[in-house]
This record gives structure tokens, C-alpha cells and sequence, in this order.
């Protein structure tokens, strides 16, 4: 394993409150897994084992209905984990995960973890911490989905991307736009028009890059009550 692959686990939510002792002895029975973009990590149903934690690259969590149609559960990049809830119980993976671009994950089994807990109860803080940290994102997308308008979804998704309170900022669209709008619960064509109306508020879309021309200004607008950015048209 990298030094740099190891440091980035231990700083993760997952290990970040684990005793040094605890996270040296899972990172120390971990596995490095490399997958290409488009690759399947694992399958809705499959029965949950492992958690992992994203090193390098970006990953999402996604339902297929019966219909067929994706739902986007989550994206995941360094630093995050996911499949803790459901690896503990033994239970089956409610969701699929795929590589959105080449990455690079440590797999951690799900019975090293709970044996560590026996040993060191503090273990068991962190698992709490990151499912709390799920749970706040799945409430924030669905907090998203009713109290903004898709205009305002994409806006407070660039400035989540973006390193800066102030001035302008160019961010990188980490992901390819059809992956954006299932993130964000929008059609591809609804997020074409959502680029679009963020034009008369600074932003312009050239290519993979979002260039915003007043990070604060866009913030104000994120934030704005939905009947007010309805009645000026998204």
C-alpha cells in the first residue's frame, strides 16, 4: 500500500477517530483494488462484505429500478467511504457501485472491522461517524430535491467544488454532465437549461471547466427563497 493511499484512510471520517493502534491493524489486513472507468465494483443485491474507502478517483452509488431507469445515490471521491451499514449486518448491497473514473480503493472486510470493535470499543465511533455523514448527505440531496429549483441545484453543486468564499473561480466538472444530472435529479436536457439560465449569474460552462465570476454572488443566489428564483425563471 502507499504511504500516500494509507494517509489519506487514516484521515478518512471512517478512521479519523480510530485509535492509531486500530487503524494500523485494519489498514495492515486492507487491500488495494484498482478499477478502470466503468467497471463494477459491486452489484445491487450482492451480498455486502467489504467497505471501502476512495483513495484516487471518483465513484458512485446507484438503485435500478424495475422499470430499468438509475437513480444516483451518491458520488464519492478521496477520503469517503461507503458500504458500512449493510457489511456489519451481513447483509446485501441495497445499492450498485461503479468507477465513474479509473480509481484506486482500499477494501477493508467487514469482519476485521467488527472483531476490532470487540478489542477497541472507539472503533466503533467512527462507523458512526461516517454513516451520520451518509445520512446528512441523503437528507441534503433530499432537502435539495424539494426546496430548489434545478438552476440552483447546479449552482450549489459548482460551489461545492469551488476553493474559495469570494471573487471568481474556475472549477473542474469532475465527472461527465449525464453522471451530474442523475447526481442532482435533473435530465441531461433540464441540466443544459440549468447551465443556461446560471449564465445571467456568471457562470459559463466551456467544456469540463465551470468559470464563476462572483463566487458570493452565486452563493446568494444558491440560498435565494425557491418562489424568487421561480418567478425570475429558475
Amino acid at each position: 500500500m502507499k504511504p500516500e493511499h494509507a494517509e489519506t484512510a487514516r484521515q478518512s471520517l471512517l478512521l479519523a477517530s480510530a485509535p492509531a493502534q486500530a487503524q494500523e491493524a485494519l489498514l495492515a489486513g486492507a487491500h488495494t483494488r484498482v478499477f478502470e472507468r466503468g467497471a463494477t465494483i459491486f452489484l445491487q443485491g450482492e451480498r455486502a462484505k467489504a467497505i471501502y474507502i476512495v483513495v484516487e478517483g471518483w465513484v458512485k452509488l446507484f438503485r435500478i429500478a424495475p422499470n430499468g431507469t438509475e437513480a444516483v445515490v451518491g458520488v464519492f471521491t478521496k477520503g469517503r467511504s461507503f458500504g458500512e451499514a449493510v457489511a456489519f449486518r451481513h447483509d446485501v448491497y441495497p445499492v450498485g457501485a461503479e468507477a465513474v473514473t479509473d480509481c484506486t480503493l482500499l477494501r477493508i472486510e467487514a469482519d476485521a472491522f467488527l472483531r476490532m470493535i470487540t478489542e477497541s470499543p472507539e472503533v466503533a465511533v467512527s462507523i458512526l461517524s461516517a454513516t451520520f455523514v451518509h445520512l446528512h448527505s441523503l437528507v441534503g440531496q433530499v432537502e435539495q430535491l424539494k426546496a430548489q429549483t434545478g438552476a440552483q441545484r447546479v449552482a450549489e453543486f459548482l460551489l461545492e467544488l469551488c476553493d474559495r468564499d469570494d471573487g471568481s473561480c474556475t472549477v473542474l466538472l469532475p465527472y461527465d454532465k449525464a453522471l451530474i444530472a442523475g447526481r442532482l435529479g435533473l435530465k441531461p436536457e433540464s441540466l443544459s437549461r440549468a447551465f443556461a439560465k446560471l449564465r445571467d449569474h456568471g457562470v459559463t460552462i466551456r467544456q469540463y471547466y465551470a468559470e464563476i465570476a462572483d463566487v458570493a454572488a452565486l452563493r446568494d443566489y444558491a440560498e435565494e427563497d425557491t418562489a424568487l428564483a421561480w418567478n425570475r425563471g429558475q
